[in-house]
């Protein structure tokens, strides 16, 4: 997928980065309300290396939360986690996302997505990681009616979550509008970056052979494409940075809405493959997402 084509990547980059360690962690689970499980009733699924969750991590919880639910249609329920307030976003009553205040001391620093994939066993993927040169920012962690969950950044120094789901992990179906469609990371060194997540979190690697998409590099797990790894470019203002990509309907009256919520259209809507149309944008807290309008033959995470 050519996800740049309007505007200067590093301008993008630069906004995706952030300080990664200076926003890592989760708030402590003692005497705080449960999150909420990914799957209701429990799928009993299990799809290794599948985009399942993501969080805002950001200075400006309120403003975040208009611009998403205003844009996407999402709902918002704040849940308490000791004392600071965390946000659930829902798609039509499926918990998809949720919004997590900086922590204290630590305002200032820039608002990021940090995506979570699945894994089967928590431990041995925070292990894998550590061994193929990973670091396991925030260790494996219990929350009741959620799973386990951890942070980790890969060789670049990109921040990745893990969550091993006690609900099981969402179907391979289709995506719907307002849910989180594809991943891509945006690496200074594309090889190295497929090794890394092939060893350490069992992707299978493979070249990207469709010539309109910017990806070097495809991930795929199950028999179904997760993730593309596409480079940077040169220069020293640009960054190692993962872009979550959501579904729309109607990207023209998605994007629409974007000014008025306080955000910025960061890449004009354009042509990808097979009638599908792209952009990104920014919110108000700076943290930016991709969207995605698909004609069902060009869905990524179908055609591997």
């Amino acid at each position: 997928m050519n996800l740049m084509k309007s505007t200067p990547l590093s301008r993008i980059t630069a906004i995706l980065a952030g300080a990664v360690t200076l926003s890592l962690g989760f708030a402590a689970p003692l005497k705080a309300d449960p999150f909420p499980p990914l799957n209701t009733p429990g799928t009993g699924l299990h799809n290794p290396g599948k985009l399942v969750w993501a969080d805002l991590f950001t200075s400006n919880p309120e403003a975040a939360q208009n611009f998403y639910c205003g844009l996407l249609g999402w709902t918002a329920t704040n849940i308490d986690q000791k004392g600071k307030n965390y946000v659930i976003f829902s798609d039509n009553g499926t918990p998809v996302a949720g919004l997590s205040p900086h922590s204290p001391g630590k305002e200032g620093h820039p608002s990021k997505w940090i995506g979570y994939i699945a894994v089967t066993d928590i431990d041995a993927s925070a292990a894998l990681v550590e061994k193929n040169g990973g670091v396991v920012h925030a260790h494996p962690k219990k929350f009741p009616d959620r799973g386990r969950q951890a942070i980790i950044t890969d060789g670049e120094g990109v921040a990745l979550g893990l969550l091993e789901s006690s609900s099981g992990d969402p179907a391979d179906v289709d995506t719907l509008a307002g849910q989180w469609n594809w991943f891509e990371l945006y690496a200074k060194d594309p090889t190295a970056s497929s090794n890394f997540f092939h060893a350490a979190l069992g992707y299978d690697v493979a070249p990207e052979t469709n010539t309109t998409r910017k990806s070097e590099y495809v991930l795929s797990s199950s028999g179904n494409s997760r993730a593309g790894i596409a480079p940077l470019p040169e220069g020293d203002d640009v960054s190692a940075s993962w872009l979550g990509v959501i579904r729309v309907d109607d990207i023209d009256k998605t994007l629409a809405k974007v000014s008025g919520l306080g955000g910025e259209v960061l890449v004009a809507p354009h042509a990808v493959e097979n009638g599908s149309r792209f952009a990104i944008v920014g919110d108000p807290t700076g943290a930016a997402v991709g969207l995605v309008q698909y004609s069902d033959e060009a869905n990524p995470s179908k055609n591997p």
